[in-house]
C-alpha cells in the first residue's frame, strides 16, 4: 500500500504570483469562531504551489475566486549560513477547479 499525504483546500483566492514555470495561490479558507455572543468568520491563509499545466491554468484564475483545490502535501528542510534549520510544508497543486468566478477578478481577461 501506498502512504500519502493529500490535502483539499475550498477557499478564496487572495494573492497570485505566477512566474516562469510556477505560480503560487495564496488561498483563504474561513472558518466560523465564536466571539461573546456572536459568530465570526475566521479566515486561515494557505500558499499553495503549481507547476506545469497547472501553473499554466493559474493565468485564468483571478482574486476572490472561489476554487476546489487538491493536491499533496511535501516537507522540506535547509540549513542557514548560521546553522539553524528551516522546516517548510509545501502544498503542491495537483488538480483544481474554480467553484465561483469574482466580479472583481480576471476570470478571463
Amino acid at each position: 500500500m501506498q502512504n500519502i499525504a493529500e490535502f483539499r483546500i475550498i477557499g478564496r483566492v487572495g494573492k497570485i504570483e505566477i512566474k516562469d514555470k510556477v505560480a503560487f495561490l495564496d488561498i483563504a479558507a474561513n472558518y466560523s469562531r465564536k466571539v461573546g455572543e456572536e459568530w465570526e468568520d475566521d479566515p486561515h491563509w494557505n500558499r499553495v504551489t503549481l507547476f506545469g499545466k497547472a501553473a499554466e491554468r493559474a493565468a485564468r484564475i483571478g482574486k476572490g475566486d472561489l476554487l476546489h483545490i487538491a493536491g499533496r502535501v511535501r516537507q522540506s528542510s535547509y540549513q542557514r549560513e548560521d546553522g539553524e534549520r528551516i522546516f517548510n510544508v509545501d502544498l503542491i497543486v495537483e488538480r483544481f477547479a474554480a467553484l465561483l468566478r469574482s466580479e472583481n477578478g480576471r476570470g478571463g481577461d
